[in-house]
């Protein structure tokens, strides 16, 4: 069985430590490939070949730095039906979702094709008397990015691109259940011409996690993730004087008002929540229904959701399985646990009969109508497609449960109303804010980020949030003194 390796120095690299992790097809259950896991020594080979390439990618012009960038984007739009297909064969979204995700990744890279105006800085002429100020952004070093399972290629786009433009070198650490986009990503660079170790990556496990954490060279880390691993990564990576942005885990609701179209909003909710088989950290997982309209919506989302059609991504399916067999287990028993509560399971999921393998990691849709604060379907974030219906009688109450939770990543609100809408964008605490739009991920210019337990570190990914972290900025200050200058002068210097 082959054996998925490293990248290093525009080359594979198998690695030497013999650690290997099972790569699965979830639409069969079946074991494709494996991935190295990297020790120690094998994270030290990939970090020093990024350090090494630092000083001449740095140093390279705008110009040049750019045409590659260009370049990039271009093969990609080639090629991006090829990368779908690896997404989905190891991650098992259907590929209309897979090629969704290269195409919202590559907004980023097209961003990034405006780094020599992103860069500018700025200049002061006669400050002072015959001193000139200005100032410029220069790159941090090597950054390591962290990535999670569920898009193993758009959330890499969010980060890389900008760093490399920006004259960074770049570590990346895919997760090992979906390992070979990033591979297939760095023979792409090195066909656009991107120089020897400006992008590499390193396969494994916490060891080359935490390998990126503290190694010296490493100046700069992008992770996303759940909530306690992000609470990790910040606390150890400025531990260690990195400069951090770790996006992490949600629980995203969306109030629906009395006077909303109920059949956009239902429409909404079951692709918000059930898309990617509700493997999103921007997914609807929590419907806040106010008033009275609470069961004609759930009766339309349960319509809706019996006319999904679960299966095999590659056979033009609506939802494809969940990412492994111990994740989709876990999802179910979040359903399960919300019987025994007493919530009622108005769509159930766990029962379902595919289009594919009976070995794959099915799960179905599921609606669960009368869910609590404090119910684990609720208080969790379950990452996968269940979508729980909380029931309020006003849209204060509906504004502070959501104010109340202890994430703040992605909100939205239906409603026909301009007033309530404007009201509820002003007033709640999330970082993305969607009306009448279920799923509010900011495009590439802007910046994508939450609130409160969502985001740990000050800076979110991409726009220009994110060229500000992949640099730092430097303020010069000059004089050319002519021949007629004053002389020695010991005193403190004067503006003036």
């Amino acid at each position: 069985m082959s054996c998925i390796g490293h990248w290093v120095n525009n080359e594979a690299f198998p690695g030497a430590s013999g650690n290997t992790a099972p790569v699965t097809n979830p639409a069969t259950g079946e074991v494709t490939r494996e991935v190295a896991l990297a020790d120690v020594r094998d994270a030290r080979v990939v970090i020093d070949a990024a350090a090494a390439a630092l000083p001449a990618w740095r140093d390279t012009s705008l110009a040049k730095r750019t045409a590659i960038m260009f370049r990039f984007r271009e093969l990609l739009n080639q090629h991006k039906d090829e990368l779908a297909g690896i997404i989905t064969s190891e991650h098992g979204k259907v590929l209309s979702d897979a090629l969704g995700e290269v195409t919202r990744g590559q907004e980023v890279v097209e961003f990034a094709c405006g780094i020599p105006h992103l860069l500018k800085g700025g200049f002061s002429e006669n400050a002072s008397t015959e001193v000139d100020v200005l100032s410029v952004r220069q790159p941090v070093g090597v950054v390591g990015i962290i990535a999670p399972f569920n898009f193993p290629a758009m959330v890499p786009m969010w980060f890389f691109p900008i760093a490399i433009a920006a004259g960074n070198t770049v570590v990346l650490k895919p997760s090992e259940k979906d390992p070979s986009a990033a591979l297939w990503l760095s023979e792409l660079w090195a066909q656009a011409g991107l120089p020897a170790g400006v992008f590499n990556v390193l396969q494994g496990d916490k060891t080359a996690v935490d390998e990126l954490l503290c190694h010296r060279a490493v100046k700069a880390i992008s992770f996303v993730g759940s909530t306690p691993i992000a609470q990790y990564v910040y606390a150890t990576g400025t531990a260690n004087g990195k400069r951090v942005q770790a996006l992490g885990g949600a629980k995203n609701h969306a109030v629906v008002l009395p006077d909303a179209d109920l059949d956009l909003a239902a429409d909404a909710m079951v692709n918000a929540g059930f898309g990617s088989a509700g493997e999103r950290c921007m997914a609807i997982s929590a419907v806040v229904a106010v008033g009275d309209i609470a069961d004609e919506l759930v009766l339309k989302i349960a319509e809706r959701a019996k006319s999904i059609k679960i299966g095999d991504g590659t056979r033009g399916c609506d939802m494809g399985p969940l990412v492994t067999a111990a994740h989709r287990n876990r999802v179910a028993s979040y359903i399960d646990q919300a019987e025994q509560d007493g919530a009622a399971v108005v769509f159930d999921g766990r029962q379902v009969s595919p289009d594919g393998s009976e070995d794959g990691f099915w799960l179905g849709p599921t609606v669960i109508d009368r869910v609590s604060t404090d119910m684990s379907c609720y208080t969790d974030e379950i990452f996968g497609p269940v979508l729980s219906v909380l029931r309020v009688e006003s849209y204060d109450e509906a504004l502070e449960l959501i104010n109340s939770n202890p994430y703040g990543n992605g909100t939205a609100i239906f409603t026909n109303d301009g007033g309530a809408a404007r009201r509820f964008h002003n007033e709640v605490e999330v970082g993305m804010v969607g009306i009448n739009v279920p799923i509010p991920v900011p495009m590439a210019y802007y910046s994508f980020g939450g609130w409160k337990n969502s985001l740990f570190g000050d800076t979110h990914a991409h726009g220009t949030e994110g060229v500000h972290f992949f640099t730092r900025g430097k303020v010069v200050t000059s004089r050319w003194l002519n021949p007629s200058h004053g002389g020695i002068n010991l005193g403190f210097p004067q503006t003036s």
